[in-house]
């Protein structure tokens, strides 16, 4: 197949290596024009869970236009991304191709559906996959535990068995599901449990765990959003939302959300998709959600003070 790879930065290096040591024609776009042009001088180094490589065959480009039409577009870009990228990639977008994204939070399908045909795309969730950046051209994979996914509208369809079947034979473990939008929403969660909370104290997971005062407030920002997702009849595969976020809790006790890596960094968060996406849902729903409220603003505030320092 010829894929895009669409936002190249730890996880987007991870898909574009391994897709391409497979013997797809791959193409990386990406605005950093440092990586774009090691990928394009010296190849693409991953090294880390999926052994270390480096691929020299993928093409690389800050100009999407430079692709052409692909079979395959996958958008891994942050989630307030999702949306600019899914109108850049719609021109190589091919008849019969397909759009996978991949990406923490709520909505990205939605964002994606403004510029490109609802039925071309796939939901992709992420569970315990872990990269990092060491460098122009060189990323580690820390961690590969599974990816999840499925149709927009749920099924399973034969191009959605295909590109399973497309990844597990790149070395990933891909599964396909009937109902992705239940394992979006049971991550969601999670990630609105750890996220925001574990950013606004600068804590590890389980430092935020083992403090009460804060592990309260993040269990309230998760019933929050869990009482929306109720409202809005979503099937979840538990009965007992604090005993579920919790038990994944105690499997990352010692990870950082990406969130707050993104603070720390001084970059723009998801924050949007996450936390901050729950007053939203919560006021459609007539939901009060002052945890979350609390945390977004307060977020919004440390992020809009160094994205002045990055514009």
């Amino acid at each position: 197949m010829k894929i895009a790879v669409i936002g190249v930065g730890a996880m987007g290096s991870i898909y574009a290596a391994l897709l391409a040591d497979a013997g797809h024609e791959v193409w990386a776009v990406d605005t950093w024009g440092a990586h774009v042009d090691a990928i394009n001088t010296t190849g693409l180094r991953v090294q880390g869970a999926s052994g270390d490589r480096t691929l020299t065959t993928i093409r690389a480009t800050t100009e999407i236009t430079d692709v052409g039409t692909c079979d395959l577009c996958i958008l891994a870009t942050k989630a307030a991304g999702v949306g600019p990228a899914a109108q850049a990639a719609a021109p190589v977008i091919g008849p019969d191709a397909t759009v996978l994204t991949i990406q923490n939070g709520l909505g990205a399908g939605e964002r994606i559906a403004q510029h490109i045909p609802a039925h071309t795309v796939l939901l992709g969730v992420a569970d315990g996959f872990g990269a990092s950046m060491k460098g122009p051209g060189h990323a580690h994979h820390n961690s590969m535990k599974l990816i999840r996914i499925g149709e927009i509208n749920g099924g399973l369809s034969q191009r959605l068995l295909r590109i399973e079947a497309i990844c597990q034979e790149a070395g990933f473990n891909a599964r396909a599901f009937e109902n992705i939008t239940q394992l979006i929403w049971e991550k969601f969660l999670c990630n609105v449990t750890f996220s925001a909370p574990c950013t606004a104290f600068n804590v590890t997971v389980g430092e935020l765990m083992d403090h009460p005062d804060h592990w309260r407030i993040a269990l309230g920002a998760m019933l929050e959003a869990h009482a929306i997702a109720q409202a809005k009849h979503v099937q979840l595969s538990f009965d007992d939302p604090v005993a579920y976020v919790t038990a994944f809790g105690a499997s990352l006790r010692g990870a950082r959300p990406s969130m707050l890596l993104d603070h720390m960094a001084g970059r723009v968060s998801e924050l949007d998709a996450i936390n901050g996406i729950v007053p939203v849902m919560g006021r459609a729903c007539d939901i009060a959600t002052p945890y979350n409220d609390t945390l977004t603003a307060i977020l919004r505030q440390r992020g809009a003070a160094f994205s002045k320092v990055n514009t």
